[in-house]
Order: structure tokens, then sequence, then C-alpha cells
């Protein structure tokens, strides 16, 4: 059994070791020129303005369920008047990126997983290569540099959407008015609350975009193979934005001692 649990140990730091890999190429493969811009565009339409209606939705919810807590909490210090202040700076910090970042990967990082997996296995990405087409930088990098893009934009609506649900579950429940609520709510945000917190996400759509690219682009096995690569992209890319959002976060703090203020 131990014998069991080792190897199975060294089989999962490989395949980290390969992804760490896979995510080096990438990167390096992103500086250097020339760049598919059609293509690119093309992803951003796809993994980000086609995400918008999710991220909306999920922000309006999100806001009202943080708005209604929040009021549940602070009634008892009589401090209503600071839910405004509240929701905004969770929802800028933390809660956002976050809950962005974990949404992106369920439907981006499945469908990434799922379309490469799928043009693996019927040799799509080989009749490609064979006519001389750079398959990792055209249906990689491609991708992986419009998740970097789209996870700052979407972080943005996510927000907003947020603030826009706080404020109709506190409208309907003390009648605030839209001057002061926005008021109240953007007078506490900073700039080091919003830039270190979203800029963070870009690391998340990175993330995202590698994990679903390599467990696709290595594909095996048919049909199951597909499945296979895109429920892993999914909860690999969750657990890993997880981990890294904790380390990113302390890194914030260190580099900006204010944000913790």
């Amino acid at each position: 059994m131990l014998e069991q649990f080792g190897s199975r140990t060294i089989s999962l730091l490989e395949q980290v070791g390969e992804v760490a890999r896979f995510g080096g190429r990438t990167f390096v493969a992103a500086l250097r020129p020339p760049l598919e811009l059609q293509e690119i565009m093309r992803q951003l339409l796809s993994v980000g303005f086609r995400s918008m209606p999710l991220i909306a939705a999920a922000g309006l919810a999100v806001g009202a369920v943080l708005s209604m807590h929040t009021r549940a909490s602070l009634e008892r210090f009589g401090a209503e008047s600071l839910i405004p202040a509240g929701l905004a700076i969770a929802l800028v910090r933390e809660t956002g990126p976050l809950t962005t970042g974990l949404l992106f990967s369920g439907r981006v990082g499945a469908g990434i997983g799922a379309e490469l997996g799928g043009m693996r296995v019927t040799e799509q990405i080989d009749a490609l290569e064979s006519l001389a087409v750079d398959s990792f930088k055209y249906l990689v990098v491609t991708r992986v540099i419009a998740c970097m893009i789209a996870m700052p934009i979407l972080t943005t609506l996510m927000n907003f959407m947020g603030i826009i649900g706080g404020f109709v579950a506190e409208t309907a429940i003390s009648g605030m008015s839209f001057a002061l609520y926005f008021d109240r709510a953007f007078s506490s945000i900073r700039f080091v609350d919003y830039i270190p917190s979203t800029l963070k996400t870009m690391v998340f759509g990175f993330l995202v975009g590698t994990i679903a690219s390599y467990l696709g682009y290595h594909a095996r096995g048919g049909s199951e193979g597909v499945g296979r690569a895109s429920t892993s992209s999914v909860v690999l890319s969750s657990i890993i934005l997880i981990v890294t959002n904790v380390i990113l976060v302390k890194a914030i703090f260190f580099v900006f001692p204010e944000a913790g203020q």
C-alpha cells in the first residue's frame, strides 16, 4: 500500500511538472512575434464576451445575498449605514475576483479542454501541423492570452453587478436612495483595493487557460478522453485557483501593506 501511495505521488508530481513546463513554454511563445491577433480576438469573443451574461447574473445574486447577510450582522451593532461600504470592499478585494475565477474555470476551462481534446482525438491538430502551422501557438497561446485579457474585464463586471445587486436588496429593505448608496459604496474604495486584486485575475486567466489547454492538447482515448479532459480542466483549475489565491493575497499584502488596512 505504501508503494502504491508513493507511485501515485510521483505520478502526480510528474504531471504537475509537465503542466509547469507547458505553462513556461506558453509564456515564452506568447512573447515571440508574430501573434495570431485575429485568432486572439476570436477567442476573446468566445471566452470573454460570451461569459458576460453568466458573470453579470452571478454578480447580481452574490451582491444581493452579501447585502442581506451583511445587514443581518451589522443590525446588531446599529451600523446599517456601513452596508454599502462593507459590501463594496468585500466584493472588490476578494469575493469578486475569486468568484469570477471559479465561474470562468467552470465555463471556459471545460470548453477549452473539450475543444482541444476533440481536435486532438480527431487528428485535426496533426492536420494543422502537416500544413506547417504552429499548432501550439495557434491553438494554445491564443487561448491563454484571451483568458488573461478577459479575466480583469469580467472581474470588473462582477464587482459592478454585485454592487448593483446589493443596492437592489438594500433599497427593497430600507428604501435607501440610489445616490446615497453609491456615494457610500464608492467613497470607501481606493485604487489600492481595486488594482492589485483585479490584476491578480490575469494570473487566474493564465492558469485556467494553461491547465485546460494542456489537458485538451494531450487528450487521448477518443470521446472518453475528451470528457476526461473537460472534467479534469474544471476540477484542477478550481483547486489551483483557490491555492494560488491564498498566495497572491499574501503577496499583495506584502507589496501593498495599505491593502490590508
